[in-house]
């Protein structure tokens, strides 16, 4: 299974010609990572993890594109776009589907909490073939599985690097990648990903920086 990093929370995943694309959003580069993308899930309806305008044109370029996603947002965009209402579906927490061959699991299903006057969305993190986990906004564990590979938020309005790292030890994935880097600076990004890789290597976890467009196989 081939990930590519986009910029923020934007991953592909490519494996025997199926392409997977997670959170397509306006910090990314959402028309390139979506290109010949199969399905898209989404976890959740902030605009840095859902680019509406992207999906609206990649659906009608590719009406056979799936996307899965919380029910509100897969509503917003039906609405948007109902010629392809057919192949846009709800999606939450506890559910298992398969989705352009790739076996999904869903957890979670809130937002982390920004401050209590910020309305709580929904939010769902996604386990792709029992090894990749993308948590969207928020550091849920994954009850009842093990994690190959986890893509760490690494920076959010919502969140402090005491609690990344516990999430990352939390999870204990061999291998861990960032996302949700694009609010802070290279000093910013140095420093919090820093502390990842040290604490996390003391509990078996190897986290690695990954450049946009940059391509690891899983």
């Amino acid at each position: 299974m081939l990930l590519t990093k986009f910029t923020h929370a934007c991953v592909r995943i490519e494996q025997d010609g199926r392409v997977l694309v997670l959170d397509p959003g306006v910090f990314s580069e959402s028309e390139a990572a979506l290109a010949g993308a199969d399905a898209v899930l989404i976890t959740h309806e902030h605009a840095d993890h859902f680019d509406a305008q992207a999906l609206t044109a990649a659906l009608a370029a590719t009406p056979r594109l799936a996307i899965h996603a919380p029910a509100g947002v897969a509503s917003a965009l039906r609405l948007k776009v109902p010629e392809h209402a057919a192949s846009i579906f709800d999606a939450a927490a506890g559910e298992r589907f398969t989705v352009a061959g790739f076996a999904v699991q869903c957890f979670g299903g809130q937002h982390a909490l920004i401050h209590p006057s910020v309305p709580v969305v929904a939010n769902l993190g996604y386990l792709i073939d029992d090894d990749l986990y993308h948590p969207g906004d928020s550091l849920i564990v994954p009850d009842g599985v093990s994690v190959g590979t986890l893509l760490v938020p690494v920076h959010a309005p919502w969140s402090k690097v005491s609690e990344v790292v516990d999430f990352v030890v939390s999870v204990r994935a061999p291998h861990a990648y960032q996302i949700h880097e694009a609010l802070l600076n290279e000093n910013g990004l140095a420093f919090t990903e820093a502390h990842i890789a040290r604490i996390g290597a003391l509990h078996g976890v190897k986290f690695q920086h990954l450049n946009t467009g940059q391509s690891v196989d899983l």
